[in-house]
């Protein structure tokens, strides 16, 4: 397998802080990698040192198989296009007028390709509109659209949809979906807003601590994420001594609510908890979440 990025043992110290602890990870090309963590997980921080922001302390990655140490891997960074933390602006311009000056950073000949951008962006009726009267969700579009004006073919994106309406968050998922799909743009997108990864990634990494403690395919991640049966029931003590007399795997969710893995007669589940004076107030099947299965690998850890 081809990949785009690779890093290998990665540290980031921060005096006594450790934003990247011996992280390692592989972005395969062609794939929208969802990078999942929460808040100081790390996640800004590996994205700001793949971009030449910052240096690592300590181990090192690859891009297009170039090591940070090696001198070509300034070429290879203009392959990349990134939007990290908040879409670099210019707020008192237009669309196009920001436009014309990332292609002057840039060095690029002509303006030639700004028409198109706007237009895949959904951003060329915007005319003499100023971006500080933009939308969220077009000042998104409209950063992702400088990040492609170099023509890059790894896109970067740190917390796209953070903040977006659910409007702006459907524009910013068909955005990436086109931009993966019909250019073969390889997508790097980090995010904490898991629902709306499991409905764009290809591939998933998982970073707690400054590591990555799992990275998994989506085709991998629905094996794995199992049917189970969500009962609601009067008092879950007794349902958890029926299921362990079972031999039932399960998780208890609440005092009344739980989840149970496995094929399981509900008729005997129902007589056996009967017997003991507990009732079933709600039963449904249900698919376990990229959040759940999330929370589980960190061992129950949730958001901070």
């Amino acid at each position: 397998m081809e990949y785009v990025l690779r890093t290998h043992a990665l540290k980031k110290v921060y005096g006594n802080f450790k934003a990247l602890n011996g992280l390692s990870m592989n972005v395969p090309k062609g794939s929208i990698y969802g990078f999942v963590g929460k808040n100081g997980a790390g996640k800004t921080t590996l994205i700001r040192l793949v971009c030449g922001l910052q240096e690592p302390s300590a181990g090192e990655y690859t891009i297009y198989g170039q090591k940070n140490s090696q001198k070509g891997i300034a070429e290879e960074r203009r392959r990349i296009g990134a939007v990290v933390e908040t879409p670099s602006i210019y707020l008192d311009m237009t669309a196009e007028d920001n436009l014309k000056e990332q292609y002057r950073i840039l060095g690029l000949p002509s303006f030639e390709g700004i028409d198109g951008l706007l237009k895949l962006v959904g951003l060329e009726y915007t005319g003499k509109k100023k971006a500080k009267n933009f939308s969220l969700g077009m000042r998104q579009r409209l950063g992702i659209a400088i990040a492609l004006a170099g023509d890059p073919d790894f896109l970067i994106l740190d917390e796209p949809v953070n903040g977006l309406d659910p409007q702006g968050i459907v524009e910013i998922r068909e955005l990436i979906l086109k931009l993966n799909r019909e250019q073969g743009i390889t997508v790097l997108i980090s995010s904490h807003i898991l629902d709306e990864l499991s409905r764009l990634a290809t591939h998933f990494g998982f970073i707690d601590k400054g590591q990555v403690i799992k990275e998994i395919s989506a085709s991998e991640l629905e094996k794995v994420c199992r049917k189970c049966m969500h009962v609601t029931v009067s008092d879950t003590k007794s349902l958890v001594r029926v299921l362990d007399e079972l031999g039932m795997e399960y998780a208890v969710l609440s005092e009344r609510e739980a989840d149970i893995f496995g094929e399981i007669s509900v008729t005997e589940l129902t007589m056996k908890l009967a017997s003991g004076g507990c009732e079933i107030l709600k039963i449904q099947e249900k698919d376990e979440s990229l959040e759940s299965y999330y929370i589980n690998l960190l061992g129950g850890g949730k958001d901070e």
